[in-house]
């Protein structure tokens, strides 16, 4: 049986709005990935800007504080020592003197550890547990309270990104137990369970209550921090009970 020209005409309509239909459907679907993929190269962006943003907030911040040491240094440590040192060679006795040489020649030691802390290759140099450990004896050396240090595995060497952004956590974080907790002892720990690689820093001082925004917005500055390299940052507080603070480093 022949077709009609009816059926004919109905054959090649229907076979040219399948095949629009699937033009269209074929051309949607590329726009969406492409859209898709334009909003996930934003969002890539978006995180990067942020990454380099906070890396560079975070040297400025070190730069600032070295700079601030720096300073303290020279106005109380060196200008002291050069004051000594100046009363010694202007005596007539040779003892007198020679301590004054000596004394010149620790104010150059003392200028030259204050040279290598004008730019960020300290960092590079110190490992993490080092600088927890220098951290810790500051602490201690000021008579504020006791302070203890346990790792039961070494961090290793430390993307320079990583380790400016724990640097600066970790220093937050003793800074407020020092300005806020009054606590009795500080304690740090790092470990590893399975691939995670955690630091843990407890206080036993007065604790707050981290439900309010107005005490706890540094610490969701600090998780942000820990989020720009791929870690987590979450604590544990209450009134009377001190604060126990876990950085999560990325694997």
């Amino acid at each position: 049986m022949n077709p009609t020209e009816d059926q004919i005409y109905v054959i090649i309509f229907s076979t040219l709005f399948l095949g629009g239909l699937m033009s269209t459907f074929v051309v949607a679907m590329v726009f969406i990935h492409r859209q898709r993929q334009a909003q996930n190269k934003q969002k890539l962006d978006q995180i990067k800007s942020e990454h380099e943003k906070t890396l560079l907030n975070i040297e400025n911040e070190i730069q600032q504080d070295t700079l601030t040491h720096v300073g303290r240094e020279l106005h109380d440590n060196i200008g002291q020592l050069l004051s000594l040192a100046k009363l010694y060679l202007g005596s007539s006795k040779p003892e007198k003197q020679q301590e004054g040489k000596e004394t010149i020649n620790q104010v150059i030691s003392e200028v030259r550890a204050l040279s290598k802390n004008l730019n960020l290759d300290w960092v590079e140099s110190l490992t993490i547990e080092e600088f927890i450990g220098q951290q810790l004896q500051k602490i201690e050396s000021t008579g504020f309270c006791k302070t203890s240090f346990q790792h039961s595995i070494e961090l290793g060497e430390l993307p320079k990104d990583q380790k400016l952004v724990l640097i600066r956590v970790i220093q937050e974080v003793l800074n407020n137990a020092m300005k806020h907790a009054s606590p009795e002892e500080i304690k740090v720990k790092i470990w590893k369970d399975g691939a995670t690689r955690t630091i843990q820093i407890k206080d036993n001082g007065k604790g707050f209550d981290t439900s309010i925004e107005s005490s706890g917005s540094g610490m969701y500055n600090l998780k942000k921090r820990m989020e720009t390299i791929g870690g987590d940052f979450s604590i544990t507080s209450s009134i009377g009970n001190g604060t126990l603070i876990h950085l999560l480093l990325p694997n």
